[in-house]
C-alpha cells in the first residue's frame, strides 16, 4: 500500500484551501489538483464511498464521506446529506487523507529501554500484551487489589465504541480512574443549578436570531459550519457582538467587538443585568412563570451592581455596556453562545450562571433562535456495551469515604460494596504522587496525551517518573510516549468501526471501516480482547471482557430503540445512506417551559448550589489574583486541537512553528522586536521561542497556542500552565475544572 495515497500534492491542496470557498465550487466539493482534472474528469464509479465522522473533541463532529481507490484513501469531503456539514469539512479534516500513511505513525506495539531515551524496539503484540498481563497480575498480587492501575482517558476519539477502554478497565477489577474534565465542567455544572440540566438550541436555529452576543467562543476557527448560520442570521438583519480578550477572526467579522480583560465577564454580564433591570426591559412573564428567585437576584443587582462599578472591572465603556444592554434586551429573539474558555478560570462557574440569567430575565431562553447555548448530552443515548463490563468474581476495591488526600476525590459506597478509586483528571501529576495505600504503579493512557493535556508539565514528569510502567496506545511518538515503556499503535477512524453525535448540533453519523487497518494497527476494543485472552491464558477468570469479537457487531450494539425512534431511522444501517438528524418537536430546548431543577423552573436562585459551596444566585466572583507582569493565555489553533493535527504534514506547511503573541506597546517596554526569540517563564517553568507582535491581544497579555509540532519538537504551553481548580465542575463532572486561562507569566528577550 502506497504511502502516498492522494493524488493532490501538498502545494496544491494549499493553494485550493487557501481560496476561499473553493471546496463548494468545485466538482463535488472536491478540491481538484491539477489542470489534468479537465481530461480526466472524477468518476464515482472509480471509488468506493464510505461513511465516516471526525471523533474528535470538536463543536462540528464533522460527517464525512470517504473516496477509496484500490484500498487506499483518496480524498474526503462533507457530507452533502448533513444540512450542518453541507458538503465541507474544515482545514484540519480535509488533512485526515494524510494521518493513515503519515511516516511517523506508530507501525507497531515497541517497548522503549529506559523512558525518554528514544531507545525504541519493535516487539510482537504477543509479547507486548504478555509483559502488560503479568505485570497487572504482579499488581494484583502485590496490593489484593487492581487500585494500583490507573486510567487516564479523555476526548482523543469520541466514537461511541472506544468507550470499550473503560469496559476493558472494568473486567480486569476495580482500578484507579482519573474523573472530570478539562474542558467545560464549571459551565456544565452553572447550567445545571440553573436549568437543570446544560441543554442547547440546534445550532442551526440561530438564523432565527435578532441578536446574538458570541461571548468567549470562536467559531470562525473552532465550530466552522456554526458560522453560515450566524452568518445568515446577520444577512437577515441580526446584530453580532463578539466579546472576547482576543481579537478573533471571529470577532473581526462581528459588528460590534468588547474586549474585557479576562475572568472579568462575570462583572460585565451582571452589569447589564442592572441596567436591563433600571431599564424595565425585564420579561415579567417569564420570570414570574417558569422562574424562581427573580425579585432576590434583582434585590442583589440593586444593592451590590452598577454599570459603572462593572465598567471599572472589565473595562468595557459604561455607555457600551449599556448600549448592548439594551440592544440584547429589546431583540425577541436574542442568543449568547457561551464558550469553553470563558468557564477555564477560577470564578469560571460563576460567571454562566450571570450570563445565563441574561438570557432568562429577557425571556430568550425556551425560544426559536434565542437561548444560553453551551453544550447538550441529549442525543448520546446509546448502549455503551463495550463500557459496561462485569469485574471478576472476588475482584477487591475501593470502599467508600473521601481519601485523606486533599484536592482529589475518591468515591465509594459501603463497607459491603466495592467501586473503582478516583482521582481528579485535572490534578493528575499530584493524584500520581500523592496517592497510596495503594500508590497508582501502572498507567494506561487512552484516546489521551497526558503531557500536552495535562498540567504542570515538569511535576507530570516527576509523577510519571514514580510509575513503575506506563502504557500508551497512539498514533505518532508524542510526549506522554516519550515518557512511556510500551506504546501500542491504533487505527484511525478509516480503519475502525464506530457512530458518532455532538455535543452541539443534533446530527447521528455512522463511520465505517473504510480500509484495514494500516501496519499492525488495531482499535481500541481488539487490545482489550487481546488483553483478556491473555490475562485468562495465565489466570483463569482474571478478566471478563470477551476474548473474541466482530468490531461491526460491537458497533451495532451500541444501537436501540430510543436511538432509533429519536433519528427517524429503522436500523443502522440506514446511515449508510448518510448522516440523520435527530427529531425535535423544537429547536430550542426547554420550549415547553418545563426544567430539570427541583422546583421545575428556572431558578436564579439555587438552593444546590448553596449546598454546594457557592453562592445560591449568580453573585460577582473575583478571578484569581495575578502572580507575575501579564495574563498568558493558551487557547486552541486553527490547526489543530490540544496536541492533534499540528504534525501532520499538511498542517505543518500552514504552521511551521510555535509564537507568542505580544501587543506592541508591551514589547517595546520589554525591548522585544518582531520575531526575536524570547523566554516566557513563570512559577511552573519556561519556554523558549519566537515572539509576534500584534494588537489582537490587549497591553497586558501573552497568547500562545497549544500545540504539538511532532516527535522530538520540545515546545509545550503546559510547562506555564498549574492545575488551579476552576470553582464549580464536582456536581455533574466528577471533580472541578481548572482555570487554564486563569495563569500569569512573564517575557524577556534572549
Amino acid at each position: 500500500m502506497s504511502n502516498r495515497p492522494c493524488r493532490l500534492d501538498r502545494r496544491s491542496f494549499l493553494k485550493g484551501a487557501a481560496a476561499l470557498g473553493a471546496a463548494s465550487v468545485l466538482p463535488c466539493r472536491l478540491l481538484i489538483p491539477d489542470a489534468n482534472a479537465a481530461t480526466n474528469p472524477f468518476n464515482i464509479a472509480n471509488y468506493q464511498v464510505y461513511r465516516n465522522a471526525c471523533p474528535r473533541n470538536c463543536y462540528d463532529t464533522c460527517s464525512i464521506k470517504t473516496y477509496v481507490k484500490d484500498g487506499v484513501v483518496e480524498f474526503v469531503e462533507g457530507s452533502p446529506e448533513s444540512t450542518y456539514t453541507r458538503g465541507g469539512l474544515c482545514v484540519k479534516g480535509y488533512s485526515y487523507t494524510r494521518r493513515p500513511y503519515d511516516p511517523d505513525r506508530i507501525k507497531y506495539p515497541m517497548v522503549q529501554d529506559g523512558r525518554r531515551t528514544g531507545n525504541w524496539r519493535r516487539i510482537s503484540w504477543d509479547e507486548a500484551i504478555d509483559r502488560i498481563a503479568k505485570k497487572i497480575l504482579e499488581i494484583k498480587e502485590k496490593d489484593g487489589s487492581l487500585l494500583g492501575l490507573g486510567l487516564t482517558k479523555y476526548s482523543g476519539n469520541f466514537g461511541i465504541t472506544n468507550y470499550g477502554v473503560e469496559g476493558m478497565m472494568s473486567s480486569l477489577g476495580y482500578t484507579t480512574r482519573f474523573v472530570g474534565t478539562p474542558c467545560w465542567p464549571a459551565g456544565i455544572d452553572a447550567q445545571n443549578y440553573d436549568m437543570g440540566n446544560m441543554w442547547c438550541n440546534d445550532p442551526e436555529d440561530m438564523v432565527h436570531a435578532q441578536y446574538i452576543i458570541l461571548w468567549g467562543a470562536n467559531p470562525a476557527w473552532c465550530s466552522v459550519h456554526s458560522m453560515k448560520y450566524i452568518m445568515e442570521a446577520q444577512r437577515r438583519g441580526a446584530k453580532v457582538v463578539v466579546i472576547d480578550p482576543v481579537l478573533t477572526q471571529t470577532a473581526a467579522k462581528g459588528d460590534m467587538y468588547l474586549q474585557p480583560g479576562p475572568s472579568t465577564d462575570g462583572a460585565l454580564a451582571l452589569g447589564m443585568a442592572r441596567h436591563i433591570l433600571d431599564k424595565n426591559l425585564v420579561d415579567y412573564d417569564f420570570v414570574t412563570e417558569h422562574a424562581k428567585g427573580f425579585e432576590e437576584f434583582a434585590r442583589y443587582l440593586k444593592d451590590n451592581i452598577s454599570v459603572e462599578w462593572a465598567a471599572e472591572v472589565c473595562g468595557i465603556p459604561a455607555q457600551t455596556i449599556r448600549e448592548v444592554a439594551e440592544e440584547f434586551a429589546s431583540a425577541d429573539p436574542a442568543t449568547i453562545w457561551i464558550g469553553y474558555g470563558m468557564q477555564r478560570h477560577v470564578n469560571g462557574g460563576a460567571t454562566v450562571r450571570a450570563v445565563d440569567a441574561l438570557a432568562a430575565m429577557t425571556g430568550n431562553i425556551g425560544k426559536t433562535g434565542g437561548g444560553a447555548r453551551y453544550g447538550h448530552l441529549q442525543t448520546w443515548g446509546f448502549n455503551y456495551h463495550a463500557m459496561i463490563q462485569k469485574q471478576p468474581e472476588g475482584s477487591v476495591g475501593f470502599t467508600g469515604g473521601e481519601a485523606a488526600t486533599g484536592e482529589f476525590h475518591f468515591i465509594g459506597g459501603d463497607k459491603a460494596s466495592y467501586t473503582d478509586r478516583t482521582v481528579n483528571i485535572n490534578k493528575t501529576a499530584q493524584a500520581i504522587l500523592d496517592t497510596n495505600d495503594p500508590p497508582i504503579r501502572m498507567l494506561w493512557v487512552s484516546c489521551k496525551n497526558p503531557f500536552a493535556q495535562d498540567f504542570d508539565r515538569p511535576k507530570l514528569q516527576k509523577a510519571f517518573d514514580k510509575l513503575e510502567m506506563v502504557v500508551s496506545v497512539e498514533q505518532f511518538f508524542t510526549e506522554t510516549v516519550d515518557n512511556s515503556d510500551i506504546v501500542l499503535p491504533v487505527t484511525t477512524l478509516f480503519e475502525e468501526w464506530t457512530v458518532n453525535v455532538s455535543y452541539w448540533h443534533y446530527w447521528l453519523a455512522l463511520n465505517e471501516q473504510a480500509i484495514k487497518p494500516m501496519h499492525e494497527a488495531k482499535n481500541n476494543i481488539e487490545i482489550a480482547a487481546l488483553l483478556s485472552r491473555r490475562m485468562n491464558q495465565l489466570q483463569p477468570g482474571s478478566c471478563t471482557f470477551p476474548q473474541e469479537l466482530d468490531t461491526k457487531e460491537w458497533m451495532e450494539k451500541e444501537f436501540n430503540q430510543g436511538i432509533y425512534e429519536l433519528f427517524g431511522i429503522n436500523s443502522w444501517e440506514d446511515l449508510r445512506n448518510g448522516p440523520v438528524k435527530a427529531r425535535l418537536s423544537s429547536s430550542a430546548s426547554w420550549s415547553d417551559g418545563k426544567f430539570g431543577t427541583p422546583s421545575g423552573k428556572y431558578e436564579f436562585y439555587s438552593e444546590i448550589c448553596a449546598e454546594h459551596g457557592h453562592k445560591a444566585l449568580p453573585e460577582y466572583k473575583e478571578g484569581r489574583k495575578p502572580y507575575a507582569a501579564f495574563r498568558m493565555l493558551t487557547p486552541h489553533s486553527k490547526f489543530g486541537i490540544h496536541s492533534q493535527f499540528i504534525n501532520i504534514d499538511w498542517m505543518h506547511e500552514y504552521n511551521k512553528e510555535p509564537f507568542v503573541y505580544i501587543h506592541p506597546d508591551a514589547a517595546a517596554e520589554k525591548g522585544i522586536a518582531d520575531l526575536d526569540t524570547v523566554r516566557v517563564f513563570n512559577k511552573v517553568g519556561e519556554v523558549r521561542l519566537k515572539a509576534k507582535l500584534t494588537r489582537n491581544v490587549a497591553t497586558d497579555c501573552l497568547l500562545m497556542y497549544t500545540q504539538w509540532f511532532g516527535k522530538g519538537t520540545t515546545f509545550n504551553v503546559q510547562n506555564l500552565v498549574d492545575d488551579e481548580s476552576a470553582d464549580m465542575g464536582a456536581y455533574k463532572a466528577g471533580a472541578p475544572g481548572v482555570a487554564i486561562h486563569g495563569q500569569y507569566a512573564d517575557v524577556e528577550k534572549v
